[in-house]
Order: structure tokens, then C-alpha cells, then sequence
């Protein structure tokens, strides 16, 4: 499995590596851009992420603007449904009107920050990925 991870704060983007790495191949990037950009590549690569984690607020890009991009992206280039990535926003910002945007933009799941590990193992099941 590829597995991209966006997201700017130092902690939480080591606990998702030191997770997540036990399920697959990880890239770790630190904003929106440069997660749109590594999206980019491996979309042209055709070497697909099959997860995305976006933390909702990043500079250069919000979680919200980069989902948009990846979305448009994987729509422009017409990646099949089995292909296009599982993507989990997490964030504090646990707000309806958060989480209801989010949804309509494309994730897949949204998380509440602190990142809970058994909370968070159970979504890759659900979303088969584990």
C-alpha cells in the first residue's frame, strides 16, 4: 500500500510514520503543496496513493483546498473508483459545518485530533485497508 501523509505539526506527523509504516510504503510531506505536488507525480508515475492523510489546517494549502486539487486531479486524468486514494482528514476542528465540507470535497473519513492509533485502526478496516 502507498501511503501519503500531510501534515505540519512534527508530532502528529511522526506518530502517523511510526504507524502507519507497518502498512505500507509512507511519504511524508509538511503543506497542502507539497502533498498536491507529490500527488501529482505519482499520479503521473501511475503509482497511486491508495491513502491520503491531510491535516486540515497547513500552510501553503488547507487540507480542504489540497482534497480539492487531488479530487480535480484524479477526475481530469480519469481515475477508476478502485483506484482513486481513501483520504482521511484529520484535524481539531471537529465543528459540523467542518466536517460536513470535508465530506463534500471528497474524504473519505474525517478524525479528530489527538490521533487515536485504535480508533484510527479500525478506519483502515473499514475502508479495507488493513
Amino acid at each position: 500500500m502507498r501511503i501519503l501523509i500531510a501534515e505540519d505539526d512534527f508530532p502528529s506527523r511522526k506518530l502517523m510514520l511510526e504507524y502507519l509504516s507497518q502498512f505500507g510504503e509512507c511519504d511524508v510531506t509538511v503543506d497542502g503543496m507539497e502533498a498536491t505536488f507529490a500527488f501529482m507525480m505519482a499520479l503521473d508515475e501511475e503509482k497511486y496513493y491508495d491513502l491520503i492523510c491531510l491535516d486540515v489546517m497547513m500552510p501553503a494549502l488547507d487540507g480542504y483546498q489540497a482534497l480539492k486539487m487531488i479530487r480535480d486531479m484524479e477526475n481530469e486524468k480519469n481515475v477508476p473508483e478502485d483506484k482513486r486514494a481513501k483520504i482521511i482528514m484529520t484535524t481539531a476542528l471537529n465543528e459540523k459545518k467542518n466536517v460536513d465540507k470535508a465530506f463534500e470535497m471528497g474524504c473519505s473519513v474525517y478524525c479528530a485530533k489527538p490521533i487515536d492509533l485504535d480508533k484510527l485502526k479500525e478506519v483502515l478496516k473499514k475502508l479495507e485497508l488493513s
